[in-house]
């Protein structure tokens, strides 16, 4: 199975959480953000020159930096 970055999908992609790949208190914070194992997220916009990332999970949009994006694998839908 391939997985890709959060950061790497397109506008629009669709996902679905495979891991988490990053230390134990910020995954906790990802957590409570809603960035959990088998959630569906989809990247909504992304701000120019490598700036933050809005991702929808469920009803609730997220801002999210490009580089905590990084740490969160995907299999990547349609």
């Amino acid at each position: 199975m391939n997985l890709i970055c959060l950061s790497e999908l397109a506008i629009g992609q669709r996902g679905i959480i495979e891991e988490v790949e990053t230390e134990e208190q910020f995954r906790w914070r990802l957590q409570a953000l809603g960035f959990r194992i088998g959630r569906e997220v989809q990247l909504i916009r992304q701000a120019l020159f490598g700036g933050p990332l809005q991702v929808r999970i469920g009803s609730v949009n997220v801002m999210l930096r490009r580089h905590d994006a990084a740490f969160i694998h995907l299999r990547a839908m349609g």
